[in-house]
């Protein structure tokens, strides 16, 4: 196996698993998180000249596409158009597409698999209220958003899809919409990058003072801690953030399961979405596998096995790394101003605006801040904030916002994408 080839391999498989590790060990890399983390690796792999540089030849050859198709490659080969080293940066170009796009099709289930619909309809009916203003305020945004900066953002009906995407289930709705609309890696990355910015000045905020300054316009919390959310809380601590247990025997052959179904209902979406207009089989495909995976939260067997979600993370942080590796900083070094004020407005103005209205129906201050960083940050960020509220009540409003978001924000972010096509 060729050298740069095996590195690409060895990061995007095991690399996910060491940061999982020394997260679990080592609490700075738990606040700067392995997501942020794997990007920051990837991003340095990427850039650091260990790929082959390829020819202006085989530049002109590949045009828009990621990699030259290899019966193609051979062709060009032989006629004496590229050369052995424009091949071998083609097959990792092409190793790279696959490590972005299967697991994030195959990740989605697994997530959605662990949802509880029944107990969050009967414990935490307050969340969905919550989640409305959260959804409502984001949409408005990303309106607003769109109609200012239309004249100076190219294919802006794409970022805003992703924009609802990553405010509405975090880093694997924004993959998967990526996906769907066939967003280019340049603009995904520039454009998780700047909300990767604010998220982390959005973080240090909710850390810190933000409970303070929220009960300046929003009530208190009404504390109604009873033995049920007591149980809820204590469960979706160990399903959701600890990989634990991850590894035995009695855990891992049921995951083996439930990835094996993954598999399948990949293989069942991709059939269903022959039926439609090429133009949109990525989108079919995507909600096909959204629905599927919330079909199957309801059977008992399947909800029944855990660390899904560890698991399905896992594999984002696969693609978390392999489409960083892909990104070119050369191009990324001309910041795009209205692209980033644009990201900023939807960040900070849908969650200034959720603020207002939570004002009017008299949401308190931590419910609002935990629907917001479940929203903004993805649920794996719910116990750690839910810590420094000094609340342990409201993690399991964060986890039903949250992983609601993982289930409707592909149908929003694919909808309003094409919407505004």
């Amino acid at each position: 196996m060729n050298a740069n080839i095996f590195v690409l391999v060895f990061l995007a498989i095991f690399f996910p698993a060491i940061i999982i590790f020394l997260e679990g060990k080592y609490a700075v890399i738990k606040k700067i998180g392995a997501v942020l983390v794997c990007y920051g690796i990837g991003l340095v792999v990427g850039n650091i000249g260990l790929f082959p540089v390829v020819s202006a030849g085989y530049t002109d050859l590949l045009g828009h596409l990621v990699y030259i198709p290899f019966n193609k490659i051979k062709e060009f080969l032989a006629s004496g158009q590229i050369t052995e080293q424009d091949a071998a940066r083609n097959t990792i170009s092409f190793l790279q597409d696959a490590l972005t796009k299967y697991p994030i099709l195959l990740s989605l289930p697994l997530i959605l698999f662990s949802m509880d619909v029944k107990k969050w309809i009967k414990n935490a009916k307050s969340a969905f209220g919550s989640l409305l203003i959260g959804l409502v305020s984001v949409l408005i945004m990303i309106f607003i958003g769109y109609w200012i900066y239309k004249g100076s953002i190219k294919d802006i009906w794409q970022v805003s899809g992703m924009l609802v995407g990553i405010y509405t289930g975090g880093t694997p709705n924004m993959a998967a919409i990526k996906t769907a609309l066939g967003v280019s890696q340049e603009l995904y990355i520039l454009t998780h990058t700047y909300e990767m910015t604010f998220g982390a000045i959005y973080l240090v905020f909710v850390l810190s003072i933000a409970q303070r300054v929220f009960r300046w316009v929003l009530p208190a919390y009404n504390s109604h801690y009873d033995e049920t959310i007591k149980t809820g809380k204590l469960n979706l601590e160990d399903e959701f953030e600890s990989y634990d247990g991850i590894l035995k025997k009695k855990t891992i052959l049921p995951l083996f399961g439930a990835f094996g179904l993954s598999v399948v209902i990949l293989g069942v979406s991709f059939a269903i979405s022959l039926l439609f207009p090429k133009d949109i089989q990525s989108a079919v495909i995507i909600l096909c596998i959204t629905s599927f995976g919330i079909a199957f939260s309801f059977v008992p067997k399947i909800k029944e096995i855990k660390k899904t979600f560890q698991l399905g993370m896992y594999l984002i942080l696969i693609f978390c790394i392999t489409v960083a590796s892909m990104a070119d900083i050369s191009k990324l070094v001309d910041v795009s101003f209205s692209l980033f004020y644009y990201v900023g407005l939807v960040m900070f103005g849908s969650h200034f605006l959720h603020v207002l209205i939570a004002r009017i129906f008299k949401i308190d201050a931590d419910t609002v801040i935990i629907s917001g960083v479940a929203l903004i940050c993805s649920p794996p960020f719910v116990p750690v904030v839910a810590s420094a509220l000094k609340n342990r009540e409201i993690i399991l409003t964060g986890m039903v916002v949250g992983i609601a978001g993982y289930a409707i924000g592909n149908y929003l972010g694919i909808a309003v994408a094409y919407f505004l096509k």
